[in-house]
Parts: structure tokens; C-alpha cells; sequence
């Protein structure tokens, strides 16, 4: 009984304190891009973690890279649910690519835009064009930027093929790819389907059995070994494919 007490107890804290963070990053969010671009993403990241203590997952960097983690980086993952979205910057000191949709989320919407998310419309060539040019810039200021090349969530799976847009910009701009390669344990409560809803999904990772996400992180990926952005592309997405046999299968 003192446990299951001390339990929603512990509970409701971490939603007090998520909530109180939610609030100010909220507020902060009406203010000049230009008066907290300084210091915003900063609390963004801050807000990020207490988001993932709130919904009561396990979240673990597992660190498979034997060289260290370059300063500057494309960090790419697979994307089997809406939660890389808070999982990725909890972690990593990144600015992320997003579809245009979440822009327009009440309350998360304003927070992401004011943490600096870039934004493409997926069906629009000329919006992906467009995002391609702020990555490039956003990269060129010494920021990093985390993006997923399946394109949108499939599923569980590895997607048959990447787009090529990470892997273009890394070989315009000469700054390697940061693989990560994401694993939740209960994969049927954390992975995104139709017709889920934010609502549903958050639901699902407070009740799940297995609360446990794993982020794998290995060694980067240097522009310079190869040819195409074709060839740069299937090496990998070939390994995804052994991580996904690893790890998944």
C-alpha cells in the first residue's frame, strides 16, 4: 500500500513539475524570437527531460561509438513513434527537423517554434528545398540538427529506403552523420499508428508495462567516403538493417 502511494505521489510531483516548466517555456514564447534565442533552447532541452520523467519512460543513451562524438554532427535516427521528438533533445544538444504540422500543436507548437525547430512540409518539394537551405545555414552557425531520413513514422520497421536529404547536406557541408539507432522495449505501446492521436500515445507510454527506450549511438559517419549521396545513403540504411536484426528481430 506505502508503495503504490509513494508511487503516484512521485507521479504527480514529476506532472507538477512539467507542468510548471510548460508554463514558463510557454510564456517565454510571446517574446521576441531575438531576446531568447540565446538562451531558449537551452530550457527547451531542460523542458524536454522533464517531459520524458512526466510520461514515466526509461529513457538510456547507449553509447556503441569507439570514437568520441564529433562537436559538430547530423544526427539521424529511425522514427517508429512521437516520442524521438521530446527523446532526441533530452539527450542530444540538437535542433530538430519536424513536419509543419506540429507548428501549428496548441502549446507544444509555440514551444518547439520558439526552441528553433526547423519545419518542412513532407508532400511539398519546394518546402524540403527550402528547409534544406535553413539546415545548411543552421549548420553553418554551429548548430546541429537532428533529422530522420525514413521521411515520417512507418512503423516499427526500418522503412525500405531514406530520403537523401541528409546525406546531400552532409556532403555539401562536410559535417558527418551522427547515427542513433532507437529501440523501445514495448514496441507496440510506443510505436505511432493510424489512427493515433498525441492523446492516445501519451497514454500509452504512462501505462505501458515496459517503459524502458533505448538510444543507441555509434560512431559517425564521414561524408568524405563517399562518392554519391546515393552511395552514401544505402551504406546507411544497410545499417540500420543489421541494427534493426540486432536489436529488433
Amino acid at each position: 500500500m506505502f508503495y503504490y502511494i509513494f508511487h503516484w505521489l512521485k507521479v504527480l510531483a514529476l506532472c507538477l513539475d512539467f507542468l510548471l516548466i510548460t508554463i514558463i517555456l510557454f510564456l517565454l514564447s510571446f517574446l521576441p524570437k531575438s531576446s531568447i534565442q540565446n538562451f531558449y533552447p537551452k530550457l527547451f532541452r531542460i523542458w524536454c527531460k522533464s517531459y520524458v520523467r512526466a510520461l514515466g519512460v526509461d529513457l538510456k543513451l547507449i553509447q556503441h561509438n569507439q570514437l568520441p562524438i564529433p562537436e559538430r554532427y547530423i544526427l539521424i535516427a529511425n522514427h517508429p513513434s512521437a516520442f524521438e521528438d521530446v527523446g532526441v533533445p533530452a539527450l542530444f544538444d540538437v535542433y530538430s527537423l519536424a513536419k509543419i504540422e506540429v507548428s501549428s500543436w496548441p502549446i507544444l507548437g509555440r514551444i518547439s517554434d520558439a526552441a528553433g525547430t526547423l519545419y518542412v512540409k513532407r508532400e511539398s518539394k519546394e518546402s524540403r528545398n527550402a528547409a534544406a537551405v535553413e539546415i545548411r545555414d543552421a549548420l553553418e552557425s554551429g548548430k546541429n540538427i537532428a533529422m530522420y531520413p525514413e521521411g515520417g513514422c512507418f512503423g516499427k520497421r526500418i522503412f525500405e529506403t531514406f530520403r537523401f536529404g541528409a546525406f546531400d547536406i552532409s556532403m555539401q557541408s562536410n559535417i558527418p552523420i551522427l547515427p542513433v539507432f532507437i529501440h523501445y522495449e514495448s514496441q507496440e505501446d510506443f510505436e505511432w499508428r493510424n489512427p493515433h492521436t498525441l492523446l492516445d500515445k501519451m497514454w500509452h507510454f504512462l501505462s505501458t508495462n515496459n517503459n524502458r527506450a533505448n538510444y543507441y549511438v555509434f560512431d559517425a559517419i564521414n561524408p568524405n567516403d563517399f562518392n554519391t549521396k546515393e552511395e552514401y545513403m544505402e551504406f546507411t540504411h544497410g545499417l540500420y538493417l543489421k541494427w534493426q536484426a540486432k536489436y529488433l528481430d
